[in-house]
């Protein structure tokens, strides 16, 4: 029951999180890790997590000589007075009711508890914690209010929430803002096979379903398009965002002979050629390209010479041409042949074209200018080296196109011009954004930008030890699975106050449909179990009409409202 007390605050500190000794009633095998409790103090409740428990003794001579394990009398005898559990929860969000509602509480002589339960949503301002509750306040189970009261609920016709799973113990739902997850960077963490690619889904699925922002995915393994197998024992595949949204998800492919052998017979051809293909480009797959600097720094002269068509000006010549290029521009012969072998390579990548008929990158902006969700499978070509290749420089003139288009609606200030909210997602994310080069790509422009241009990340990675510090602490909402390793648990908390009381949570997640989600699209830290891709989430998304969702307008006035109050 969720009136009952579980237990009493007997010490604690605002940095170092409250220390909590249960009732003598209240097994300590009850409590979770990860578990959403409730301490309401003399004026405020304070929302916390379940960080660590721990076993506790009135006196070490007990200890010393334990009662027999088939003396089951002694043992209830010491139980809860000289023996007994404890908690420690970090508090992470508090409400104090108004000098006006205080006022009425005494008056009508209503408790603590009763006060908060008799609020409305509406009249529910939750703040960050400044202080910590006093000696002995009683800790609750959560209820379902405090849930609504923290998380909203779905159908708020005022924002665009989406359940994304529910607590460990409860049949609530947990939302996420999307208005507040699409303005910045994000990112899906967790180690292989705990379902990343099952929550990247489910996410996008829900920015599409409340028309949160347009999406463009960079699908390596053929995951997020037509369908994908199921994780198990059994072969069996799910349904993807083409099949979900027939009408709103376009599939490109950089391999259509891959594509049309899995079934899809309505995917569009897309081709690069050799000059849309920049140093910058280069530089990114430098390593998988065995490609030195100094052969970079020969590319920047022949680029000054021969401009776009500087890779095909190259492949075409013959040792003597570099040799009296180099004469000419003062080059370096060895490094410029090297840079030759090296590039040889990209002539296995099937969407690599001399020349192309028209412009494909053109034509997957004019979907997404559309409202149409694109995603670009890669079929056979999903090596690292094309990935990289193909994902880097479509990104980048995208990125182009919605500067100019952010620079046009800044002159204007006309709602018409205003772009599109764009989410791009990218999969290994730590071979983008990994120290040594992130500042020379457009994903580590990205990130750093927030939401300056239109153009956020979601970020889809099992190391994100691998990724810059400087960019992981601009990611603004992580929702990470299990991980082991101990530098990819510490790059998680990069940037997060109070992470070290997270750390025992994180650790301590199930290997499936389970995850830590904490950030800007979440009022508090919470544990969940991911919502289940399925049937039954099929029904739901198939129920959108897409005709009755709140238009732009009422979201951007409740936006406004909500910056006002200063959320």
């Amino acid at each position: 029951m969720t009136d009952h007390p579980l237990g009493a605050v007997v010490q604690g500190s605002l940095s170092q999180g409250l220390e909590v000794r249960l009732h003598s009633d209240v097994s300590v095998e009850q409590m979770r890790v990860g578990k959403f409790l409730v301490v309401q103090g003399v004026r405020s409740r304070f929302f916390c997590l379940l960080t660590d428990v721990s076993l506790g003794t009135a006196n070490p001579r007990i200890l010393a000589n334990p009662p027999s394990f088939q003396d089951t009398f002694m043992r209830d005898v010491l139980s809860g007075s000289a023996t007994y559990g404890n908690v420690e929860l970090a508090p992470m969000l508090m409400f104090t009711p108004t000098d006006e509602e205080e006022n009425h509480n005494s008056h009508t002589e209503d408790t603590s508890l009763g006060s908060f339960q008799a609020q409305t949503n509406a009249d529910i301002e939750l703040l960050p914690v400044k202080t910590i509750p006093t000696h002995f306040s009683q800790v609750y189970e959560a209820s379902e209010r405090d849930f609504r009261a923290v998380f909203g609920w779905e159908d708020d016709p005022t924002r665009r929430n989406f359940a994304i799973g529910k607590p460990l113990d409860m049949d609530v739902p947990i939302c996420i803002d999307l208005d507040r997850f699409v303005e910045r960077s994000n990112g899906v963490f967790g180690k292989s096979g705990t379902g990343k690619s099952f929550l990247t889904r489910l996410l996008i699925s829900g920015i599409i379903r409340k028309q949160a922002a347009v999406n463009l995915m960079f699908d390596m393994h053929s995951e997020y398009g037509w369908e994908a197998m199921k994780e198990g024992k059994e072969v069996s595949t799910v349904k993807g965002l083409r099949q979900l949204f027939p009408g709103q998800v376009e599939i490109y492919t950089l391999d259509p002979e891959s594509t049309k052998r899995r079934g899809v017979s309505d995917a569009q051809e897309l081709y690069l050629s050799y000059d849309q293909i920049d140093i910058e480009d280069i530089r990114l797959v430098g390593h998988e390209l065995g490609i030195s600097e100094a052969s970079l720094d020969n590319a920047n002269i022949l680029e000054a010479e021969y401009g776009k068509s500087w890779i095909m000006q190259l492949l075409n010549m013959t040792n003597e041409d570099i040799k009296l290029f180099c004469q000419e521009k003062q080059g370096h012969a060895g490094s410029i042949m090297s840079l030759q072998r090296k590039l040889m390579r990209l002539d296995n990548l099937k969407y690599l074209r001399t020349a192309c008929p028209h412009n494909y990158i053109n034509q997957v902006l004019e979907s997404l200018d559309a409202g149409k969700h694109v995603v670009i499978e890669f079929g056979s070509q999903s090596n690292m080296l094309s990935y990289m290749l193909a994902t880097n420089m479509i990104t980048r003139r995208i990125h182009g196109s919605y500067v100019k288009k952010a620079e046009k609606f800044l002159q204007t200030k006309s709602p018409s011009d205003r772009p599109r909210q764009l989410v791009i997602t990218i999969e290994e994310a730590h071979r983008f954004l990994d120290s040594k080069i992130v500042h020379q790509t457009i994903f580590g422009t990205i990130a750093r930008e927030m939401r300056k241009y239109f153009v956020t990340l979601l970020i889809v990675d099992q190391r994100p030890s691998g990724i810059d510090n400087e960019v992981m602490s601009q990611v603004g909402t992580r929702i990470t699975c299990l991980l082991n390793d101990e530098k990819d648990i510490d790059a998680i908390f990069t940037g997060v106050s109070g992470g070290q009381n997270l750390r025992s949570v994180l650790a301590k997640l199930d290997s499936k449909q389970q995850a830590l989600i904490l950030g800007h699209a979440v009022p508090m830290p919470v544990v969940i179990r991911t919502r289940a891709y399925d049937q039954q989430f099929y029904a739901e998304i198939g129920e959108t009409d897409w005709s009755e969702l709140p238009d732009e307008e009422v979201f951007a006035a409740a936006e406004t409202a909500r910056a006002e109050l200063g959320f």
